[in-house]
Parts: C-alpha cells; structure tokens; sequence
C-alpha cells in the first residue's frame, strides 16, 4: 500500500484540492476492489441528526472518504508530494520516494 493510516497526504483532485491533512482509515470496496482514504479536515459532509429522548438535534460534520487515486503522499523531509515506489530490502519491502531515492518512515 503507497499510503497508511497516520500518513500526511495532500488532496490532487476533487473539491477539496490543495488541501492536505492526516490519514484518518483507510478503507477497502470489496465489490469494487478499490480503496479509499478518509482524511482528517478533508471532504467534510453535514450529517443531520433527529432530536431523540430529551436530546437535541444537532447537525455534526464528519469528513467522508477520498478515492486513494486523489490523494498523494507528503514527504516529511521536503514537505511537497511526492510519488511512492518500493524496494525489497531483505525479507522487508520499504516505501521509497521515486525521485530521491530516500527511504520513506
């Protein structure tokens, strides 16, 4: 996976982009057989919720999933986006920067 959870990524494509922020889950469609990413302040939706047993309404924003394709990978070094490949490195495999070369923690 070029992305995990914790990671900070900046927004390439849809109505939020520019934006960046922190990898919240990253979820998989099985019947799609593709993932997607919820970003933290990214893609945001207003969910209304009704007034029950003494409780208020209230309407509480929480932000949805991003298509992975939409989102790249901010390299801490350099802090700009950069593309992610990989290299086998014994029994492990390591995320690289495809420009550098550097590995990436």
């Amino acid at each position: 996976m070029k992305v995990k959870t914790g990671d900070n990524v900046k927004v390439i494509h849809g109505k939020d982009h520019g934006k960046t922020g922190k990898i919240v889950q990253v979820l998989f469609n099985k019947r799609k057989a593709q993932y997607y990413v919820v970003v933290d302040g990214v893609n945001i939706l207003k969910k209304h919720i009704r007034a029950r047993g003494g409780q208020k309404g209230q309407i509480i924003e929480l932000p949805a999933p991003i298509h992975i394709s939409n989102v790249m990978l901010i390299d801490s070094k350099s802090d700009k986006p950069v593309r992610v490949g990989y290299k086998v490195e014994g029994a492990s495999k390591k995320r690289i920067n495809k420009k550098t070369g550097d590995i990436i923690e």
